[in-house]
């Protein structure tokens, strides 16, 4: 079928290339394996892209404040960023386009630019924070964030505009690379081995379920599974002109992202946790400079240092990935745009513009004097429990949506499992928007009511939506070779009165928690 974008391109990877008119059938180990290397990137770099600064100071803080107790909480989140990166992965191989323009033009513009426009903010605030965990890292070592801040700008952009995409994956998997720094500090910490599998399969919380636990383990989950990843695989993968005769190996490459973060993961609650033995509490945690510090005073042996230098390549690997997740948003927002890491400066003025507007307005705001870093932290956190309800209910749209997907549309199963993974995330990402707005609230009793009342709808919903799901449909055409039509030839979606409620609770709930979110920031800027 005719597509966007066309089957036939060039795909160069960090570690190979796959040429042109290559069909795509492999015999044997080896070369399955070089293609596999050729492909490796996308899932890869997302994943640990969200171990960025606020994921390992909030991983710091779970094992500073509560030692072993959470790292259970990190196994059960490997099927869930499996199945929503692969649902993204799908939708941007088959369609060739953005995350954003499809919103757009499956669901008119109102929802594009309101899905676009909110992740443009998030990611703007998210930017910022990792600028902040470059400054604090290198605070570390006595730099000044005034030297720190301008010299991570300059060096983001020259990476990202280098006019090659194959250049630029390199770079991002020497990033990756420098996460194994957290061997040598797991050597230093030398955390319980038991302990930590007791622990990781073993649910239980130091100190019992209070309010401040139950946050902490939402904001485990949070920052390990952002909006903003959906945007950027999608884009990605888009612009690395994968298609879907390699579309198992972009799985892999996702399956192995997501246990290396959790892996990752892991090993900073397990060392912070080893670390601070004897010396945290559940009230201990201030910043991840203090982390730092910490690990240098109670364990010595270089470990503040190995921990340091871990914030600052998350932070630097995070605000690249995240400020590119914003240019491909952009461009989506313009109407698709070329948009395109290969491409030079002088014809993607628009796309590395905006990619160096963001960095510089970010870095700025991060070296304003008194400037509210702990409220746009706060409100980081907020914004991502109140947009990942919307965004995974759209993937989860999107990939049952026929005219675009095709023969690649969600099986039955798949959807049952999509739709309880949705269910969830909307009552924990509920549960942090809602105790953020309203501090005093009790927050164990909330989430305990929200998942009875999510409970209940799953119970009553699936069944019904198992009895009306679409028998398969029979292609003529190669699966392989399905692509999406030009969006502008497809048959408008469906009437459905499910659908259009669902979208009315959807937009409901964005305007009235976007609100009162707007309001408790302005709140606590001006107090």
């Amino acid at each position: 079928m005719p597509s966007e974008k066309s089957t036939d391109q060039k795909i160069s990877g960090a570690f190979g290339t796959i040429k042109e008119h290559d069909s795509g059938n492999r015999k044997g180990v080896r070369a399955r394996f070089l293609t596999l290397l050729a492909i490796i990137g996308p899932g890869l770099i997302v994943m640990v892209g969200d171990n960025d600064a606020g994921g390992v100071s909030t991983y710091a803080q779970a094992g500073q404040n509560f030692g072993y107790s959470l790292l259970w909480t990190l196994p059960l989140l490997i099927p869930v960023l499996i199945i929503n990166q692969e649902m993204v992965a799908r939708l941007g191989a088959v369609t060739g386009v953005g995350h954003g323009r499809l919103i757009r033009e499956r669901f008119g513009r109102h929802w594009g630019n309101v899905s676009i426009s909110s992740i443009l903010l998030l990611n703007f605030l998210i930017i910022i924070t990792e600028f902040i965990g470059i400054s604090l890292s290198m605070d570390y070592f006595g730099v000044s964030p005034y030297i720190s801040v301008p010299i991570a700008v300059v060096l983001l952009f020259a990476v990202t505009a280098s006019g090659s995409f194959q250049r630029w994956e390199r770079f991002m998997m020497l990033f990756v690379a420098i996460n194994l720094f957290v061997v040598p500090l797991i050597l230093v910490t030398k955390p319980h081995f038991a302990a930590v599998v007791h622990h990781a399969v073993v649910p239980g919380i130091r100190g019992g379920a209070s309010s401040s636990a139950v946050l902490l383990i939402i904001s485990i989950i949070g920052t390990t599974v952002a909006p903003w990843q959906l945007y950027f695989q999608q884009s990605n993968i888009v612009d690395k002109k994968i298609t879907p005769r390699w579309l198992n190996y972009e799985r892999v490459d996702t399956i192995l992202g997501s246990f290396i973060v959790v892996i990752g993961a892991s090993a900073l609650i397990a060392a912070c946790a080893a670390g601070f033995a004897g010396h945290g509490g559940t009230n201990s945690f201030t910043t991840a400079l203090g982390v730092a510090r910490g690990l240098g005073t109670y364990v010595g042996h270089g470990s503040g240092t190995l921990f340091a230098i871990i914030l600052l390549n998350a932070s630097v690997i995070g605000a690249a990935a995240v400020t590119l997740a914003s240019s491909y948003a952009l461009g989506d927002l313009a109407g698709g745009s070329r948009q395109s890491l290969d491409s030079r400066m002088r014809d993607a003025k628009g796309f590395f513009g905006a990619f160096a507007a963001l960095l510089v307005v970010a870095g700025v705001v991060t070296l304003i004097p008194g400037a509210p870093l702990g409220v746009i932290t706060l409100a980081v956190q907020a914004m991502c429990g109140l947009m990942l309800p919307s965004t995974t209910i759209f993937v989860l749209l999107l990939c049952n949506d026929r005219e675009v997907l095709g023969p690649w549309v969600n099986g039955r199963w798949l959807n049952v499992a999509a739709t309880i993974i949705v269910s969830l995330l909307v009552v924990l990402s509920v549960t942090m928007m809602v105790s953020t707005l309203f501090t005093s609230i009790n927050v164990v009793k909330l989430l305990t009511y929200l998942g009875v009342l999510a409970g209940v709808g799953l119970v009553v919903g699936l069944p019904i939506g198992l009895s009306r799901a679409a028998a398969p449909l029979e292609y003529s055409i190669d699966k392989r070779d399905w692509r999406t039509p030009r969006l502008t030839l497809l048959a408008p979606l469906p009437t459905s009165s499910a659908r259009r409620i669902l979208l009315r609770c959807v937009g409901t709930y964005l305007l009235v928690a976007g609100a009162l979110l707007a309001v408790r920031i302005i709140q606590l800027a001006t107090s």
